[in-house]
């Protein structure tokens, strides 16, 4: 290159000004800036919801035990209208929490049964809260919960799973608890369709979970539950949490063994009640079919089969297939009753029979006079309950015949149904009485009593009057100054006294003129005409003849 070539690159190098620098380092920084922030900003989410209330776009955060993990971005209805769509950016450092089983919910002041939450959103507003999964695969799309967890997923315990029949029995955060002591609480509750049952899923807290073992026996646990029954009037009244909000209580029967511990998601059945549960340890049955000839009404299902007080099964339907059918094919007018023989009952402990060998114990017994009837468990309640005994006089074989595949259990008329069948003869006598005129002259009688009684009442008042009378309160001063003047007059005829003596004399002449009348007394009394007529005897005449 020439001299004149270079001193031309130079002028024109000299012609660039330095200033440009600054915006070509600006630009730089700039694209640096939009890189770095494009690599390294976190994963867009998006969340369905039910409604928008405390979320808004650009101000609600996602936070994760406290940490703020991302932001609303925007909030706006779906196609279809009935739900929200909310999405967010999350944190670079979130993409790990974001799993098939991660949960979102809304966080903001909330009254229910575990008391009331969400209060310091009052002022800082509501935030969606991320409990992050353990699943595998990721998940970019969520639907956030109604209402929060129960129980975090990730706190240590033993869950289980729960099948009932009741869909009230208990619901979502509702406490489970072990003799009184809660130790969990009921994290689902659901309805499966296709069983017609409720499907609950429990979480027990560590070390709690130790509690529950093959053996055990779940419940509801109501409020306050009444029973009248054969056994009398019951009435069992939990804790005030319990009285407000149900929920579920476990444990082991007495008479079991604890048995051993359980496994994670094991399956176990929810009583009706704890009695319930105590009896539903008993899980082998033998059905009989009781006809029963007196009423039935006060038996219902659940009452017990008792052989002399001891509880041997279960009434299970009262009546089981009545229908007029029933009657035709039975030939007499019966009340089918279905009944459970528990064998575990009877048996001890570690010694379980076959049924079949049951079946025949039965049988020889029939024939010994084992017999089924009626009897009033608890006159308070009108209860009945079936009650097995033998009869000596009824040891003939009997015919005994199935009804609807189940086998006959032989019964007796109850002493009850006979003593009320005599007190039914003796209303019928009393009716027949006539009652009538006994109350007639019943009420004449009470009419003459009152009539006597208002005699009686008006005497009472003139004895009364009298006694008031001022002469009369004079009486006793008037009849003592008459005794003591008698006792003067009785004075003056003491032996001692000149009176006394004129009288003695007196008496003495009135003796002697007494003797002398005798003579003429009983002269008078011989011959009352002694005064008249001469005291000779004189012949009778006698008639002389004519001459």
């Amino acid at each position: 290159m020439s001299e004149n070539q270079h001193r031309a690159v130079r002028e024109r190098a000299q012609k660039i000004s330095p200033i440009w620098f600054v915006p070509i380092v600006a630009a730089i920084i700039g694209l640096w800036m939009l890189w770095h922030g494009y690599a390294t900003r976190g994963p867009v989410i998006t969340i369905t919801m039910e409604t928008a209330e405390g979320v808004e776009a650009g101000k609600t955060l996602i936070r994760a035990r406290e940490v703020a993990v991302g932001k609303v971005e925007t909030v706006q209805l779906s196609d279809a209208f009935d739900h929200i769509v909310v999405t967010a950016r999350m944190n670079p450092d979130a993409q790990r929490m974001l799993r098939q089983d991660t949960q979102f919910w809304v966080v903001k002041p909330r009254i229910g049964r575990e008391g009331i939450s969400g209060l310091n959103t009052v002022l800082s507003g509501a935030y969606i809260e991320l409990l992050p999964g353990r699943a595998t695969d990721s998940r970019q799309v969520f639907t956030a919960l109604e209402q929060p967890p129960a129980t975090p997923r990730d706190a240590e315990g033993l869950r289980l799973s729960l099948v009932g029949s009741q869909a009230e029995a208990a619901n979502v955060g509702d406490p489970v608890s072990f003799r009184g002591f809660e130790v969990g609480r009921v994290e689902s509750a659901t309805f499966d369709i296709d069983t017609r049952r409720m499907q609950y899923r429990l979480y027990i807290k560590a070390p709690f979970g130790r509690l529950v073992t093959a053996n055990t026996r779940f419940w509801s646990r109501s409020g306050i539950k009444l029973s009248l029954n054969s056994e009398g009037i019951t009435v069992d009244m939990t804790s005030l949490e319990g009285l407000l909000s149900g929920g579920i209580a476990f444990g082991v029967p007495s008479g079991l063994a604890q048995g051993d511990p359980v496994d994670e998601n094991s399956s176990f059945v929810l009583h009706r009640d704890e009695e319930a549960a105590r009896q539903g340890t008993f899980n082998r049955h033998l059905a009989y079919v009781l006809f029963i000839d007196d009423t039935v009404r006060g038996l219902s299902a659940g009452a017990p089969v008792e052989y002399r007080g001891v509880r041997v099964g279960t009434v299970v339907e009262a009546p089981f297939h009545f229908s007029h059918q029933a009657i035709d094919s039975l030939e007499r007018a019966a009340i089918p009753v279905l009944i459970h023989i528990e064998p575990q009952r009877l048996e001890a402990e570690g010694t379980a029979l076959d049924d079949a060998i049951w079946r025949e114990r039965f049988k020889k017994l029939f024939a010994q006079g084992l017999r089924a009837s009626l009897t009033a468990g608890n006159l308070l309640t009108g209860a009945l309950l079936v009650d097995l005994d033998f009869y000596p006089k009824l040891t003939a074989p009997v015919d005994l015949r199935n009804f609807n595949g189940i086998r006959e259990f032989p019964t007796v008329r109850s002493g009850f149904a006979q003593l009320a069948q005599k007190l039914g003869h003796v209303l019928d006598k009393l009716n027949e009485l006539q009652i009538e005129p006994v109350l007639a002259s019943l009420d004449e009688g009470l009419s003459s009593s009152r009539t006597a009684l208002n005699q009686f009442e008006a005497t009472a008042r003139n004895l009364d009057d009298l006694l008031g009378d001022p002469e009369t309160r004079a009486l006793p001063a008037a009849l003592r100054q008459s005794l003591l003047e008698l006792q003067q007059t009785l004075d003056g005829f003491s032996t001692d006294a000149p009176a006394y003596r004129d009288l003695s004399a007196t008496l003495k002449r009135l003796d002697k003129l007494m003797r002398d009348l005798q003579p003429l007394v009983r002269t008078l009394d011989e011959r009352p005409n002694a005064l008249i007529f001469d005291r000779r005897q004189r012949h009778d005449p006698e008639p002389r003849a004519k001459r």
